[in-house]
């Protein structure tokens, strides 16, 4: 009988050692399901992380993100910052002529991630010890946050929205009350600038495996949505590097043109030397029918329709 209970003992407790090793892992991508913006904090809930010595969190999960691969993540946070100062350097005339720099070239955010958190008190039973809400809708702020406090437990909600339609299209949460997770789940070694707190502080861990169990989930939940996953079969990487992505004007679909100069060609094909239909002055105006190729965009103007140099029109 002995024998046969010890047995079952480790039976049992085989799933669930591999359900706790699961949690420590980072769900992965074959393909990104497209775009992702983090949302940052505000900074009456940036203040809830300082009394832990904690930067902003959106850093943790941008990197959780792009170690999954299930994202393409763009800057829209304090980088953001410094990338504007290069392009308002560019734009005044002061970068190199190869620095290909100019508008059009940013990448549109596919899906915008907003998180919340919630940290329970040591000295409270259950939820009654919230000690704040972070990134997302406002939450009142309760509990003591004297020196010293410390939480036995984090809970955390990430949302996912769709960035053209503003559209919840997924919602998780996560839980966490050990304190062993370090930044090596990501494969990093060491601190991280921005993380570093989240890997050697107790709060920090605890936050940040509550943080990870809950991307997980969004990633599962993402992955078991045939719609979203039809729409991820269509994504492509194409115009991310810098190195291939074109300095220019974007024009959408309906945009009203004009010739930056007289006497601009519109021609029957998009290629040099295609048969003029028409010469067009600076006043005539044209409509943009949503299809480029070659430096050339097909409109319809007041005499026909044909293709024009994007170069030598601008959007009124």
């Amino acid at each position: 009988m002995r024998i046969i209970a010890l047995s079952a003992t480790v039976i049992l407790a085989i799933p669930t050692l591999a359900r706790a090793q699961e949690k420590d892992e980072l769900h992965k991508c074959d393909k990104p399901i497209g775009i992702l913006a983090v949302n940052e904090p505000q900074q009456e809930y940036m203040r809830v992380f300082q009394r832990y010595s904690l930067g902003s969190p959106a850093a943790l999960l941008r990197m959780m993100a792009q170690q999954s691969k299930c994202f393409l993540v763009v800057e829209r946070g304090m980088g953001m910052q410094n990338i504007q100062q290069e392009r308002a350097l560019a734009a005044s005339g002061e970068m190199q002529q190869d620095a290909n720099m100019g508008k059009g070239q940013m990448k549109a955010a596919d899906f915008v991630m907003t998180a919340q958190i919630q940290v329970v008190d040591n000295n409270a039973g259950g939820a009654g010890g919230v000690v704040g809400g972070v990134l997302g809708r406002r939450a009142p702020i309760v509990g003591a946050l004297g020196g010293g406090v410390k939480f036995k437990e984090a809970q955390t909600t990430i949302l996912i929205a769709d960035s053209r339609t503003t559209i919840q299209v997924a919602a998780a949460e996560g839980k966490a009350r050990k304190t062993n997770w370090s930044l090596g789940a990501l494969g990093f070694a060491g601190a991280v600038v921005g993380v570093g707190a989240y890997s050697n502080t107790a709060e920090g861990k605890v936050i940040a495996a509550s943080y990870m169990d809950n991307f997980n989930n969004i990633v599962d939940q993402m992955k078991a949505d045939a719609g979203l996953m039809a729409r991820a079969e269509k994504f492509t990487v194409e115009g991310t590097s810098g190195a291939d992505a074109k300095a220019g004007m974007t024009y959408a679909e309906g945009d009203v043109l004009a010739p930056k100069i007289d006497n601009v060609k519109l021609f029957a094909e998009p290629k040099d030397g295609a048969t003029a239909s028409a010469t067009l002055k600076k006043a005539d105006e044209m409509v943009f029918l949503g299809e480029e190729k070659d430096g050339y965009l097909k409109v319809q103007g007041s005499t026909g329709e044909g293709w024009v140099k994007k170069s030598l029109v601008a959007k009124k």
